[in-house]
């Protein structure tokens, strides 16, 4: 019997089998310069580099024990049927002039397929035809199989900290033989692994009764304010078609970094103030109404421990921040968003969502979907989800070929029809925004207002100074 998924991980398959239109599967563009002689890799040296790097995940080569969930049975990773890896790895050529737009273009739709449950929930495609002889390698993974961190881990395992590569040993990544179901074909709810964390969930309650006590209070402050006090409505939020479009900005890390200096606060507080800028020209020139009550964005916290750090599944809490979108002035946006900022380090928020992740984990299946579709299946508790992933601050080369830059991709949740991703690599940060094609087909619009909104947070260039004319004085 293979490996549990947790019940956060088994969360995310749920919400994507609650709505057909949502796809929970999270990714990347990373762009390279051609290789040191020209050109891009051959499709076949590929699949062989691919398969000595990644040989070392045995998860890659692993498949669900069913596709869905029972109420009672959990799924379990088990070894694939027959696993082939080239049906994994594939190659494309750009359209002409294989330019930013053919890029996102052909990456949205990309996106926009779900992984299929019946193999290993992971694609990679080597991406030939950019502009400036570039190559790209576009990666979709389940958020079941990976978080966002744990996604920057294996990428670090696919590059190199120098041309100079190592050489490749490849390991063969191995399947299995046995038949896998439908559904209920895992592990029986009340496992002797359960008991297990039952019983140290019990030894700890006993031995930190306060700790417990204030982490149930956690929870229940965060479903009672959250549930009852709702994400206000706007037009970011409906039924959603399926198919994606994607935008990208990119802004220098030092000019962030200095902002954020003269200002005060974070990277991130910088981050969720040029967000809910960028929001606020979206719905103004949408024609909307600005919500009486500011936007909510969920935005997911890792909580990976030192000793987990390059493991695979999920190891995060979401915080719910508010974004002053009905906020005129950049700067006082900006002090909202650095005051919100700090109320919610001071809280209790995000004890409160690892605990009720953690409670749920202690019931059957039944109960994560529950909490899934209450928490994250409609648009009650948030408006948008924006996620915040560092990088190598380092550059980093695959082939001898520096890696020039990451585009990122979040999921969209049901009835979320944007999502910011955001990525800093190599002293650049890039902002990748997920739309639906049909709901929000102006996302461009998105783009330039965080444009806009950063140019009205950075200090004016300083006024060349005149020269006095020859023989003045």
């Amino acid at each position: 019997m293979g490996e549990q998924l947790s019940m956060l991980d088994t969360m995310f398959l749920e919400l994507e089998q609650f709505d057909e239109t949502a796809h929970m599967h999270i990714g990347a563009a990373l762009i390279f310069d051609p290789l040191p002689g020209g050109g891009t890799p051959d499709i076949t040296e590929f699949r062989d580099y691919v398969r000595g790097r990644v040989g070392i995940l045995p998860r890659f080569a692993q498949q669900l024990s069913g596709r869905h969930a029972g109420p009672l049975r959990w799924l379990t990773w088990e070894p694939a049927k027959a696993f082939n890896l080239d049906a994994h790895v594939h190659r494309a050529t750009l359209p002409a002039p294989g330019g930013e737009a053919e890029l996102h273009e052909w990456l949205g739709d990309f996106w926009s397929h779900r992984l299929d449950r019946h193999r290993p929930l992971w694609e990679m495609t080597l991406l030939d035809g950019l502009e400036k002889g570039r190559w790209a390698l576009a990666t979709k993974t389940h958020h079941c199989l990976v978080d966002g961190v744990g996604s920057v881990d294996i990428g670090n395992a696919l590059l190199d900290t120098s041309p100079e590569a190592p050489p490749s040993h490849p390991q063969p990544l191995q399947g299995g033989e046995e038949e896998l179901g439908e559904q209920g074909t895992g592990r029986f709810w009340l496992s002797p692994g359960l008991v297990l964390r039952g019983a140290r969930a019990g030894v700890g309650a006993a031995l930190h009764p306060r700790e417990s006590l204030d982490r149930m209070r956690a929870a229940a402050e965060l479903i009672v304010r959250e549930e009852v006090i709702g994400a206000p409505q706007s037009s970011l939020n409906g039924p959603m078609s399926g198919t994606r479009l994607f935008a990208t900005v990119r802004l220098d890390l030092a000019d962030v970094k200095a902002t954020k200096t003269r200002l005060g606060g974070t990277v991130n507080d910088v981050v969720l103030a040029l967000c809910a800028g960028g929001l606020r020209h979206l719905l103004l020139s949408r024609g909307d109404a600005l919500p009486e009550s500011n936007l909510r964005a969920q935005v997911p916290v890792n909580i990976r421990s030192e000793d987990q750090e390059h493991a695979l599944g999920n190891e995060l809490t979401s915080l719910f921040v508010e974004l002053p979108v009905t906020e005129a002035d950049p700067i006082a946006r900006y002090r909202r968003v650095v005051e919100r900022a700090e109320q919610l380090k001071a809280g209790s928020q995000r004890a409160g969502g690892k605990t009720i992740v953690d409670l749920a984990d202690m019931g059957p299946p039944l109960a994560g979907a529950l909490l899934a579709r209450s928490m994250f299946g409609g648009t009650r508790m948030f408006n948008l989800t924006i996620t915040n992933v560092p990088a190598s601050p380092q550059r980093l080369y695959a082939f001898g070929a520096p890696l020039v830059e990451i585009l990122p991709l979040v999921p969209l949740f049901a009835g979320h029809t944007i999502g910011i991703a955001v990525v800093t690599y190599a002293g650049q940060m890039v902002f990748g925004l997920n739309a639906d094609r049909m709901a929000a087909p102006d996302v461009e619009v998105l783009a330039e207002g965080i444009k806009r909104s950063f140019s009205e947070l950075r200090p004016p260039e300083p006024k060349p100074r005149r020269r006095p004319a020859v023989g003045a004085g």
